[in-house]
């Protein structure tokens, strides 16, 4: 999609701090923080919403969860904790409609959540 701003900082087209990438997924850190440490993971299919997704991309949405665990690893926060948010619609919070999660840690976190 040539506007949506994630395909285009996956295809390289704008800069962003890349924290991970493979042929799937890619990571970058948010350049709006809400913790000390926020990467978004996306994939590099662009898929609007959770709502779009479909019995296809079962395996990738998985995989967006385990490069979550990898990053908060190499980031050092697994040991403290760290949350990850994938918010579907405006209500919800989405505002880039490529499917994606935040990874947020380095800070306690407080529930409910907003």
């Amino acid at each position: 999609m040539e506007s949506c701003i994630f395909c285009r900082i996956v295809e390289k087209e704008l800069q962003s701090k890349i924290a991970y990438e493979d042929e799937e997924v890619v990571a970058f850190h948010d350049i709006n923080p809400q913790a000390p440490i926020h990467v978004l993971i996306v994939p590099r299919k662009h898929i609007p919403t959770l709502n779009e997704a479909t019995e296809e991309e079962r395996s990738l949405l998985g995989k967006l969860m385990l490069v979550a665990q990898k990053l908060a690893k190499e980031l050092g926060t697994a040991e403290s904790g760290y949350r990850i948010v994938l918010n579907t619609n405006k209500d919800a919070g989405q505002s880039v409609f490529h499917i994606h999660l935040h990874l947020l840690g380095g800070r306690s976190f407080r529930w409910p959540p907003g």
